[in-house]
């Protein structure tokens, strides 16, 4: 029997240290060797063929064990995870997830908790996200304008302050792109902003 630590995070902005140490604890405490660990970042709505997810499930076998933190690091919706479920019973891989307690074997116990918990969490995502566009649609009815209001940028309100300084460096011929880095932005995102000011002089 092998055994796999899997991470997923959705975006290169996440961390995998709380995944993994989450992983490690649960490791040390049922003394627990990981074979080997697998990582990626990427959103969950990619079909686990497309991920590393997937060609870890086709090297692995009979008796060999998957550790994950939260089932919904396999997947974002009922289908896939019931789908990547369903295969790993099928190759008898068992599952476990840590912060949800489950032991997904090869039984129908852990097939039918699985799948209410994908579906229970498919369902709250669906309705989180019609509440949001309900109350949306609400303000724009309201003829509330939505978004950032024009200018109020931080970083475009420093470099309103610092206009004349960057203007001369601009007229000594230094690179926007050199000019852009010393204030943190990036050159396109520059350009825009002179153009805006000197529309506006």
């Amino acid at each position: 029997m092998r055994v796999y630590a899997y991470i997923r995070v959705s975006t290169e902005m996440q961390t995998y240290s709380n995944q993994r140490h989450e992983i490690m604890k649960y490791c040390d405490s049922h003394r627990v060797t990981i074979d080997e660990w697998v990582s990626e970042s990427v959103s969950g709505t990619i079909s686990s063929e497309k991920r590393m997810l997937g060609r870890l499930m086709d090297r692995m076998g009979r008796g060999d064990l998957l550790i994950c933190t939260e089932l919904s690091r396999l997947g974002r919706n009922m289908l896939m995870v019931m789908g990547i479920l369903n295969t790993c019973a099928l190759k008898g891989v068992t599952i476990h997830t840590i912060k949800d307690n489950f032991d997904l074997s090869d039984n129908i116990n852990s097939k039918i908790i699985a799948f209410a918990f994908a579906l229970a969490a498919e369902i709250e995502r669906n309705l989180i996200s019609q509440r949001t566009k309900e109350a949306l649609a609400v303000k724009r009815l309201e003829g509330i304008k939505l978004g950032r209001p024009p200018g109020s940028s931080a970083k475009k309100l420093t470099f309103c302050k610092q206009y004349d300084d960057i203007r001369l460096m601009k007229e000594a011929g230094r690179p926007l792109s050199e000019i852009a880095r010393k204030y943190g932005i990036h050159r396109n995102t520059l350009r825009k902003y002179i153009m805006e000011i000197e529309n506006t002089r």
